[in-house]
């Protein structure tokens, strides 16, 4: 027996049940990103073992089983987000602009100063709402340029790569920014008012991320995607919500918010879109986000070309159908699922009431919120 070879297979075995365990440590909580590299590990093991090691031993077949083990819990993860898998929103491929929503959601880096750069991608696109995150005072001074156009917007500009700023050709009411879990990390919220006068609850979120450096466990990240999940999970309104999420899409943590949320995720079945790490192909994965409510199907989704950031953007164009989205459905949370949520947001000390919520402060539409 090659002891290499026995090393690597204990090792992605380790890297594939570590995340099994809750515990929020950011070495933990780090396993849930590269599935797809792991997946693609644990297939080169798996032709190594077969051409290396002898068949005829019963060891043998213990590491190749082990090695198989792994490479399909990887995929279960991560397939969902591949064509092969059934799409989870509908597609439209045309409809009425008056019900048209297109969101242009992009990290543009603090350090870049790449801004030419981006705001032609921003001018091609034509995007009704633009989002961005780590936008300082100087990105703000180019932002601004855009408000002839989208007269509508929310600044939190800050230097410490959690500055945020929407910018709207649509009407923008009852906007708040909030800082939910941490005092330096902002989030916004609104209403919009589509062309057709119909209203939509909106979400921006940029939690920070468990990293040695940031923050040593997941749980602030956790927390302010549970509470927002929940603030939303029992309304009827049509909701969206998008940015940096800091989480790969396939994680349980981000199931975790479909779950409470019931919110669709429009990639499932289309595709990864994977938009970090824009400058090393091989360590990429979707870290920007945008889920939305039933009321809705999506007309196009769309990496956008590289603009000097870490991260490229995503372009979302969605259509407010109520009537064709009924039948559409995401994840359901169980007993457990809740549960854990609860456990999250009150080691945290808080809940979905400090969600800003369009009815509860204002009297509009859609259900109060409750922890």
């Amino acid at each position: 027996m090659k002891i290499p070879i026995v090393i690597a297979t204990v090792m992605l075995l380790a890297a594939t049940l570590l995340p099994l365990w809750r515990h929020p440590h950011w070495l933990i909580r780090g396993l849930d990103f590269p599935r797809m590299q792991l997946a693609a590990v644990a297939s080169l093991l798996i032709l190594i073992q077969v051409i290396s090691l002898d068949l005829a031993k019963t060891q043998t077949w213990a590491l190749i089983s082990i090695t198989l083990v792994c490479l399909a819990w990887q995929l279960w993860w991560v397939m969902p987000y591949t064509i092969f898998w059934r799409s989870e929103v509908k597609t439209t491929k045309t409809h009425s602009p008056n019900r048209k929503l297109s969101i242009f959601t992009a990290n543009v880096l603090t350090p870049n100063r790449q801004a030419d750069a981006f705001l032609k991608l921003v001018s091609q696109y034509a995007p009704d709402v633009l989002v961005t995150l780590e936008s300082d005072q100087w990105w703000q001074r180019h932002l601004d340029t855009l408000q002839a156009d989208m007269p509508y917007s929310m600044k939190c500009p800050l230097d410490n790569l959690y500055g945020m700023h929407v910018y709207s050709r649509l009407p923008l009411e009852n906007t708040e920014i909030s800082y939910l879990i941490e005092d330096d990390i902002p989030s916004m919220h609104a209403q919009i008012k589509l062309r057709s006068g119909d209203p939509v609850r909106i979400h921006f979120l940029h939690p920070a991320p468990p990293s040695p450096t940031e923050n040593p466990e997941s749980a602030e990240r956790d927390a302010e995607l549970v509470i927002v999940a929940r603030s939303v999970g029992d309304s009827d309104q049509p909701v969206v919500v998008t940015g940096d999420l800091n989480d790969v899409a396939w994680s349980a943590t981000t199931r975790l918010f479909r779950k409470l949320s019931g919110l669709l995720d429009p990639r499932v079945g289309r595709g990864m879109f994977n938009t970090f790490h824009a400058k090393y192909p091989f360590i990429r994965w979707p870290l920007d986000h945008l889920f939305h409510s039933h009321h809705f199907t999506v007309t196009s989704i769309k990496r956008l070309p590289y603009f000097g950031s870490d991260h490229f953007a995503l372009l979302t164009e969605l259509s407010y159908r109520p009537a064709w989205g009924n039948d559409q459905e995401g994840l359901m949370a169980e007993a457990d699922d809740k549960s854990w949520a609860l456990s999250i947001a009150e080691e945290q000390d808080v809940s979905a009431k400090d969600v800003p919520s369009p009815k509860a402060r204002y009297g509009g539409f859609g259900l109060e919120t409750g922890s």
